[in-house]
């Protein structure tokens, strides 16, 4: 993991929070459980399960209700990549096979359906009404973005805020769950509950944006996935924005999305982001936004739990992959 001193509030926690991962990994059902090793075996930074323990630590710090919570979270968003792939027809993520593209989608939908239903018994296991509660509204949420973004592939007309609603739903929605989570289980007043919901609401929004940065700026053997590839799946995100604004006339993308020399068009849209302004300014976006996430903490106590999210900005901000 990147920065380690930013997971040293919470380590001993995250331990647990891995070996719960593994239990859900051993299925009882042999075949069952070699998918879900797949899935689970390659895991990403824990991110989240890390922002529900540290926005824990503010108050009541209970770990035999935030551990089940925070492996919940990451199955969720585990599940999440797994539907997202199947409909994205994506064949590798994070350097490795997807599972649809070793077994099925169909297959691969359920497997992702039996990762919801674990994330939400961990969830009912707290105890804790208004969380079950914000696991079933972040559902709904999580889906109404996917659907965004099918409802409007291949369409080069959506422009900034339909993009800032898409990731909200499908990724800032996330991290903000997951800091609401742990605050409402820390027992935090509603002030403060409300401060770390939009922390990681806005950590979210900064973490996608430089997704999407990255998505034009890295090499397909680096980066685990092909370059531009939600562009080539037809969706527009910020730094294709950008070069539809600055040009709305002849741009590679329009000829993209009418399928008409499709590599060659991918590539020049590529170079025209590149070699422009436009990944800085979207990185001026995102900024933005880790602005306001630094804000959303000006009134929590100090501590090295707060430090720690602190961190997590500039994290998010400067990571390269």
């Amino acid at each position: 993991m990147e920065r380690a001193s930013i997971y040293e509030p919470v380590r001993e926690e995250l331990l647990e929070v891995e070996a719960g991962i593994q239990v859900v990994a051993k299925a009882d059902f042999p075949w069952l459980g070699e998918l879900l090793s797949h899935i689970l075996k390659n895991s990403g930074k824990r991110l989240r399960p890390t922002l529900t323990l540290l926005a824990g630590k503010f108050h009541r710090y209970d770990a035999s209700l935030l551990v089940p919570m925070a492996t919940g979270v990451e199955l969720f968003h585990t599940a999440t990549l797994v539907h997202d792939d199947t409909i994205d027809n994506s064949v590798v993520r994070r350097g490795h096979p997807t599972l649809n593209s070793l077994w099925n989608g169909g297959t691969a939908v359920l497997v992702g359906d039996y990762l919801f239903a674990q994330a939400a018994a961990l969830v009912i296991k707290t105890g804790n009404q208004r969380v079950t509660q914000l696991f079933a509204q972040i559902l709904g949420t999580v889906c109404r973005g996917e659907l965004r973004q099918v409802s409007s592939a291949y369409d080069w007309h959506p422009m900034r805020q339909h993009y800032f609603d898409r990731i909200g739903d499908k990724t800032a929605s996330v991290f903000a769950a997951a800091t609401e989570a742990g605050a409402i289980l820390s027992q935090a007043p509603e002030i403060e509950i409300q401060a770390l919901k939009n922390y990681g609401y806005q950590l979210g929004m900064a973490f996608q944006i430089v997704d999407d940065i990255l998505d034009f700026m890295g090499e397909s053997k680096e980066m685990g996935k092909p370059v531009a590839n939600d562009l080539l799946q037809g969706t527009l995100t910020l730094p294709a924005i950008l070069l539809l604004e600055r040009y709305p006339e002849g741009n590679p993308i329009l000829q993209l999305f009418a399928k008409q020399g499709q590599e060659a068009n991918l590539q020049q849209a590529i170079q025209m982001i590149r070699s422009s302004t436009i990944i800085r300014d979207s990185y001026q976006v995102a900024e933005e936004f880790c602005a306001q996430a630094r804000q959303s903490l000006d009134g929590l106590a100090d501590g090295p739990h707060r430090r720690s999210l602190l961190e997590l900005v500039d994290y998010v901000i400067q990571r390269m992959k």
